[in-house]
Parts: structure tokens; sequence; C-alpha cells
């Protein structure tokens, strides 16, 4: 059921371990003939059936096990979690009753309810392997979530990326969060591509042009277009996951985002290239200026897609002209 995988939990289905707890009682032909109705998706006819099988046996755990499947399928969450709730209270030796809430609660996003609740399922049942895999796939989400949070306040922590990235492979189809994709992304370009510079591009700002002196202004004029250059090979670079050309961008003494060494930095980076099944970066809104005639400065809006992570923010990159070349000295998210 679709209804029971907010992101790949499993849910326990009538049919099972509750027919081994309970010994079959006279209405036992009848809770099976509602479980098909449930399993031919006649769910209306399926509710109405099992509450009046319930009205002469109120306490029936199977009959209430069943009628929580049902408005589960019927996306009434709240009144399946009534009913899941109310038979761990009854029967709190049953981890079915359990996996299921921890099911319901994992698709309103209360995961810190759903790790409870599976805690108990194991507790009871320590060989449970269902509630145990769901307890593994709680842990990842919320491990996701923190690193996202985690990415939001330090977007160049390479080390945090490659760990989100290794969680969102397990679950591919699971989305991040809305505090990074609800924003609408710029088009990316297709891998292997330089994308073309923006009609924003400007050499120096508008409002500093009459400030800064005339030899700075002429060497902005003749060197924007080897920045940009540079800062689109590094894009082409990271999208065609090409790390020894990507390093090679680097100067010998770039500040690191995390103060980490150069050799551990990176072989970050190399993790985080090289695990996606595909990168594409795109840039754009650039503005470069230059404080003197060997360093540049470019901010910009940075576009990252890869088969599990969307991200896009503005980025702030500080550059140092060696041996007539281009190199990143410092990269960090604008603020």
């Amino acid at each position: 059921m679709d209804n029971f995988n907010p992101f790949g939990l499993r849910a326990a289905l009538y049919g099972g371990a509750l027919l081994l707890c309970f010994s079959l009682t006279a209405g036992a032909d009848e809770i099976q003939d509602i479980n098909k109705l449930y399993k031919q998706n006649q769910h209306a006819q399926a509710l109405k059936r099992v509450d009046t099988y319930l009205t002469n046996k109120p306490k029936d755990a199977q009959a209430r096990f069943l009628k929580g499947l049902i408005l589960t399928a019927q996306h009434k969450t709240n009144d399946a979690i009534s009913i899941f709730l109310s038979l761990t209270e009854d029967y709190p030796e049953l981890p079915e009753p359990y996996n299921n809430l921890a099911v319901l609660y994992a698709g309103l996003g209360q995961y810190d309810k759903a790790k409870v609740a599976l805690e108990m399922a194991i507790h009871n049942h320590p060989n449970y392997a269902t509630a145990q895999e769901n307890l593994g796939d709680i842990y990842a989400k919320m491990a996701s979530q923190a690193y996202e949070r985690a990415l939001q306040l330090d977007r160049s922590n390479a080390t945090t990326q490659t760990k989100l990235a290794l969680i969102n492979d397990l679950f591919p189809k699971n989305k991040p969060s809305a505090a990074i994709v609800s924003a609408a992304k710029p088009q990316a370009a297709a891998p292997g591509t330089t994308p073309a510079p923006s009609k924003a591009v400007t050499a120096v700002p508008e409002s500093a042009s009459s400030t800064k002196p005339a030899i700075i202004k002429k060497l902005a004029a003749n060197n924007s277009a080897e920045v940009l250059k540079t800062l689109h090979e590094w894009a082409e670079a990271w999208s065609s996951q090409n790390t020894k050309k990507y390093l090679d961008f680097y100067a010998i003494d770039f500040k690191t985002p995390n103060g980490e060494s150069r050799d551990q930095w990176e072989s970050a980076s190399k993790a985080r290239i090289s695990t996606p099944k595909y990168i594409e970066i795109n840039v754009s809104n650039e503005k470069v200026s230059f404080p003197d005639e060997n360093h540049a400065t470019v901010t910009f809006h940075q576009s990252y897609r890869s088969d599990y992570l969307n991200t896009s923010f503005d980025k702030i990159m500080l550059l140092v002209k060696s041996n007539n070349k281009w190199l990143i000295q410092e990269e960090r998210a604008a603020k």
C-alpha cells in the first residue's frame, strides 16, 4: 500500500502475525470477508462491515487492526492513528500496531514519535525484522534532516554534502526538505557544457566605478573575461566529475571551508564529486570586481543538481592570479 510508504517504511499488513497471536473465533469468516473487501479496494464497504462487527465485539484485536488498515487506505490518518494507538494500550505485547503507528507518524513528519513506537515494537519482539529495518530508515531520515540543516548554515561543507548524498542514495524517491528545494531553481546546464555568461555580468559595480583608479578599471576590463572563463571551466570540470581538473583550479593556499588540511579537503572533494551518478552545475548573475591587479572577487548564483540532491544559493569566490592563471583562494556562501 502506497499509503504506508512515505519514504520506504514497511507496514505490517493483516493476515500474518495477528492470526498467530489469537485463536480463531466464531467471527473469523466475517473478518476474512472484510479483509477481502479491503484488498479489493472496496474500502467504504469494508469499513461499514468492520464497524458492524465491532459493535458486537469492540475489543476484537484483529477487527480493530483491520479497521486501522482500512482507515489508512482512505487517508484518514488521524483516525487510523487512534486505532493503532488504542491497540498498543490494550495489547502492548503485539509489535504490529506499534510498527504501523510509526509508519503513520513518519508520514506526518513526526519522526521522534515514530522512533519511540518502533523502539517499543522491538522491545517487545527483538526479532521483528520489519520494525528493525524501519527504525534504521527513521534514523537515516533524521540524519538527512540534520545534514540539510548543516548545509543551510554552511553550503561549502564538502563532508556534509557527501554524507547527505550517501543517505539520499539509499532513498532515491525521497525528495530533500522544503528548505532546500522549495525555491524555484534556474535551469541547469547540460552535463559537460559551459553555461553562457549572464547578461548581468559587470566587470566593476557601477556605483564604485567612479572611485576606482584608472589602472584598476583598465585591468578589470581586460581580466574580467579571463576570470569568468575560469569560473565556467571550473563549473564544467565539476559537472563532468573530472576531479583532477576540478582540484587544479584551487590555489596552494586555498582556505579550506572547515579548517581541515588540504589533503583532507581533497579527499572529501573527490568523494563528493565521484559519488553521484551525474552532476550539473549552473552559474548565473556573475559580477566581478578587482581589489588589485592580482586578485579578483566573483559573486554569482550557483545551482547544483545531481541524482539525489538539488541546491541553489548565492556564492562568493576569491581568486588570485598566479603565473598568468586565475586560481581559487577562497569560496563561501554569500550572506
